[in-house]
């Protein structure tokens, strides 16, 4: 039996003008650390709601662990760890003192669960006695962690857990997540980082509120059905409205300090580009094959 089904969910906001999430249905299996990948308004919060009863769906039905989300809420709440995206801990309470609060909610204590929060709250308990408030970014992230996971939850939601976080702690923190996984515990998270989906066993691709795709992250790059390319120039704006224009273009779009291309045929695209683009007077035009990443293949389907 999956952790986590959704068949069919859907939800809205404002008397129906406002629709967060339609006709979602995928599934998450016991142990697997799974993704769900999209931009904010994406409808990824409101998924996440809806699987720790939350929020009432509109439509459709959802389990986790097996226990309906209506019928069944009580129980939910008591076998789930939920990190909200926004920090949602006791500021004025220190770090010791929000961990035995939660702690004394679901009936437990530090002591009795300590091997599963180990090796996080080693990191903090140096400043055990600081208000939760003073902390910073990753260590607001630990501290939170360690509050969802002191009852011992078989499945654990982190609503972008990473987001305003530095690179080390992020890396800290998908770190923690791999080993929690290792011990059993079936793992959801949303981010709006594409370069995260790879760190996931399975992604689900999210955008105004509907699945794009849901597979391993490897196998979304490799149904990439295009030869992608790579350019470099002098000017990426001005390189950007004169690629467009090219007649064998089938799509380009900025990424960071290139611009992704693909074409209309198997022609010598490099060769045709560059040459279109110095006649558009750009120098120092570099066009090479590139391998397609998570964010390629989030793009193109937003355009079928």
């Amino acid at each position: 039996m999956d952790a986590v089904v959704l068949h069919n969910i859907s939800k809205t906001y404002n008397k129906g003008s406002i629709t967060a999430v339609t006709g979602v249905s995928l599934s998450v299996a016991k142990a697997e650390l799974f993704g769900l990948i999209g931009p904010d308004g994406a409808g990824k919060t409101s998924i996440f709601r809806i699987l720790t009863t939350l929020l009432l769906p509109d439509g459709g039905s959802a389990t986790v662990d097996g226990k309906d989300v209506v019928k069944d809420y009580k129980a939910i709440r008591g076998c789930v760890g939920y990190m909200p995206g926004k920090f949602s801990l006791y500021q004025d309470l220190t770090i010791e003192e929000n961990i035995n609060f939660f702690a004394t909610l679901f009936g437990t204590t530090l002591q009795e669960n300590y091997d599963l929060v180990k090796d996080i709250y080693v990191q903090i308990e140096p400043f055990k006695n600081r208000r939760a408030g003073q902390l910073s970014g990753g260590m607001k992230q630990k501290l939170a962690l360690c509050c969802a996971l002191i009852h011992k939850p078989t499945v654990l939601f982190l609503d972008e857990p990473t987001t305003g976080v530095d690179a080390v702690s992020r890396k800290e923190f998908w770190e923690m997540l791999k080993r929690l996984k290792q011990q059993g515990i079936t793992i959801m998270v949303s981010t709006p980082y594409m370069d995260e989906a790879t760190l996931c066993d399975r992604i689900a691709l999210i955008q105004s509120g509907k699945i794009l795709s849901v597979n391993t992250p490897a196998s979304v790059v490799q149904a990439y059905p295009d030869k992608l390319y790579s350019i470099k120039g002098d000017t990426v704006s001005k390189m950007l409205r004169d690629t467009r224009a090219y007649s064998n273009i089938l799509d380009v779009y900025a990424f960071g300090e290139y611009l992704h291309a693909t074409f209309k045929d198997g022609a010598d695209n490099i060769t045709g580009i560059t040459g279109y683009l110095k006649s558009k007077g750009h120098n120092n035009v570099e066009v090479t094959e590139a391998v397609p990443t998570i964010e390629d293949c989030f793009i193109r389907l937003l355009k079928q």
